[in-house]
């Protein structure tokens, strides 16, 4: 089980990523992608899901034509880890 992120080894993770916040009453951090067109949108999606299946952690996201609402926590630990941290990386790689 992967462990919870101290506050410290979460702000450092979090300036590391681009564009990404904390989510407000939550230990979770978030980012709103935006896209040419439906098709770019779903197309980063379906590169996400192989990396979250492979994982074995999956993102909480919202889709609407080219835009897609991303939120990432580790629910078993009750928040931010290190998994988190990689697959918003791995998203940013991506666009």
């Amino acid at each position: 089980m992967a462990e919870k992120l101290d506050n410290s080894a979460r702000d450092s993770a979090i300036s590391q990523l681009d564009g990404w916040g904390l989510v407000e009453g939550r230990d979770a951090i978030a980012k709103t992608f935006v896209f040419p067109d439906f098709n770019a949108a779903f197309g980063f999606m379906s590169r996400v899901a192989l990396k979250a299946e492979a994982m074995d952690h999956h993102p909480e996201w919202f889709n609407v034509w080219n835009k897609v609402d991303v939120k990432l926590s580790t629910h078993d630990a009750g928040g931010l880890t290190a998994l988190d941290m990689e697959l918003a990386a791995f998203m940013d790689r991506l666009t």
